[in-house]
């Protein structure tokens, strides 16, 4: 932490501090799946869906957020160091999840069956989704930097769930196969959300070539 605390610069991207970074980021997945699994079994009702819904919007927040906050992502430099956090952040999540989390069984059946059943599917999913959620999470707010002169985690947010719940609302409307009201369409929302999000920042913005 130190390291970076005494820079005053941005795209923060020494490889220790990448790495570092993205265990503390798997760490932080891990503890959200686990609780996220022990409401979903223990839980039912109104409570159950609340705070599933608070720990995945907590889980989408910082991963999205957190790896372009670390590397103070300006350029590509700090957009690619967040991408590289995600990844080694899923690869540091999927040892706890293999080592820790499925032998003390966290998932219920219909966990394993959102995974394929096998981790050979589950896994490879789990990386790219968990290394293309920071890198346009890391765009966005190079973009803010770019226009405003700082970032903004909470105009980033606010951003990327607002149009989550409109993609959602669109697609339960529109009856998008699978689409209903529930947190399972809100999650497969915010990538598209996501990437919205993205292009709504590119408004206004100038880069050099």
């Amino acid at each position: 932490m130190t390291a970076v605390a005494t820079r005053s610069d941005f795209d923060v991207t020494d490889l220790p501090w990448v790495l570092r970074a993205g265990i503390k980021l798997g760490i932080i997945e891990a503890v959200l799946v686990l609780l996220y699994s022990l409401v979903d079994r223990f839980l039912s009702g109104p409570i159950e869906l609340i705070l599933c819904l608070i720990i995945l919007v907590a889980g989408l927040a910082a991963v999205v957020a957190l790896p372009g906050i670390w590397t103070r992502a300006l350029t590509i430099e700090g957009i690619a160091g967040a991408a590289g956090i995600g990844l080694m952040g899923t690869a540091a999540f999927l040892l706890l999840d293999v080592a820790i989390l499925q032998p003390i069984g966290t998932y219920t059946n219909r966990w394993l069956e959102i995974g394929g059943g096998a981790n050979w599917w589950y896994h490879p999913v789990w990386w790219m989704v968990g290394t293309f959620i920071p890198w346009f999470g890391a765009w966005i707010l190079a973009n803010q930097t770019t226009k405003h002169g700082q970032p903004s985690v909470g105009g980033q947010l606010g951003l990327i769930f607002g149009l989550t719940v409109l993609v959602m609302i669109v697609a339960v409307l529109a009856h998008f196969p699978g689409a209903a009201w529930g947190i399972g369409t809100f999650g497969v929302s915010f990538l598209p959300g996501l990437a919205l999000a993205l292009l709504v920042s590119l408004l206004g913005t100038r880069r050099a070539a």
